[in-house]
């Protein structure tokens, strides 16, 4: 059900807009290229679990792990309230 003057189905086309652009941001961020027996970061061996699933991993788990907590979430407002536009 849409609201004010949106046209009926508009809801669901922002949650699958959102779910598409999260989707293209995370195939965007998969490492291409060869991979590394040694991680990048700490020098340890990486898990040969981890380069069958990811053949293109330069670091282990921890490290990645740690380099995801540091990024920023950046994404698209489409809520279209003043309120969240204005932040």
């Amino acid at each position: 059900m849409a609201n004010g003057w949106a046209r009926d189905g508009a809801v669901q086309d922002q949650i699958d807009d959102t779910v598409a652009d999260a989707v293209k941001l995370a195939r965007l961020r998969l490492a291409e290229g060869e991979g590394s027996d040694y991680c990048e970061d700490c020098g340890e061996r990486i898990p040969e679990a981890r380069r069958k699933a990811l053949p293109a991993s330069r670091t282990c788990v921890a490290c990645q792990t740690a380099r995801d907590a540091k990024r920023r979430q950046a994404g698209i407002n489409r809520r279209g309230s003043k309120d969240s536009q204005l932040r």
